[in-house]
């Protein structure tokens, strides 16, 4: 598979913006999709986007001083990225759509994370064509004025151009005066550094800085992480 990205952010990445925005105001308004694109490519093996909310079940991740969890914020922008993805002709699926995670055996926590872990890697790597996109919230209590949205890749080739059209998106439009510089991700995530596919991982901002995790609960922030990364992606042409 070879996935090449074009820079073309003086217009079109602004074209799409605009136009995702509008489809975004009707699909939030309480209509869903299913995990199928809306408008299916013609003669090619379309790239399957596998939107992976992180954590879930016993595993709740990170979470605000008030106890709202990063599972739970991870699956409320994903959804928002699957939808978005299917409505704009993208085929995208979600490693879970609830906020149980995908574990299939084990006792301990410790088991089930790993049994989850291993799940997400075996359906990633079973998936024809497939690019992994996984959504996470970041946080560092050592430093509370820290925030912003990071974008990380695997070792995969063409995940480091995605995830790159990925940071350009986010730096346009939540990280304004705060860019970031998207970066390669450390060998200690398992998820991505064990799966086949282009993986791109999306802090979507700091749950331990206050400002940001008031805005991370804002539905209409979460569409705007999502209408980002959906542009992101866009970026992609597939051959």
């Amino acid at each position: 598979m070879l996935i090449v990205l074009r820079r073309r952010w003086l217009w079109g990445a602004g074209l799409v913006c605009c136009v995702v925005l509008g489809m975004a105001g009707i699909l939030w308004a309480g209509h869903r999709v299913e995990d199928a694109p809306a408008f299916a490519a013609q003669g090619e093996t379309m790239v399957t986007v596998i939107v992976d909310p992180g954590h879930g079940g016993v595993d709740g991740g990170a979470s605000t001083a008030d106890g709202v969890l990063e599972r739970d914020l991870n699956l409320e922008v994903a959804q928002r990225v699957r939808d978005l993805l299917c409505l704009t002709g993208q085929r995208a699926v979600l490693t879970r759509t609830t906020e149980e995670d995908l574990h299939t055996e084990g006792d301990t926590i410790r088991e089930r994370k790993v049994s989850d872990t291993r799940n997400r890697v075996a359906l990633v790597n079973g998936t024809e064509n497939g690019l992994l996109l996984s959504i996470h919230q970041n946080s560092l209590p050592s430093s509370p004025a820290t925030r912003g949205a990071f974008v990380f890749w695997n070792r995969v080739a063409g995940a480091e151009d995605l995830a790159k059209a990925l940071q350009d998106a986010l730096n346009g439009s939540v990280n304004q005066g705060n860019e970031k510089e998207a970066r390669q991700i450390p060998d200690s995530v398992y998820l991505m550094n064990h799966v086949t596919a282009p993986g791109v991982l999306v802090e979507c901002g700091f749950l331990s800085n206050p400002a940001e995790a008031a805005a991370l609960q804002d539905p209409a922030y979460q569409t705007r992480l999502a209408v980002a990364i959906t542009a992101g992606v866009l970026e992609l042409d597939k051959s």
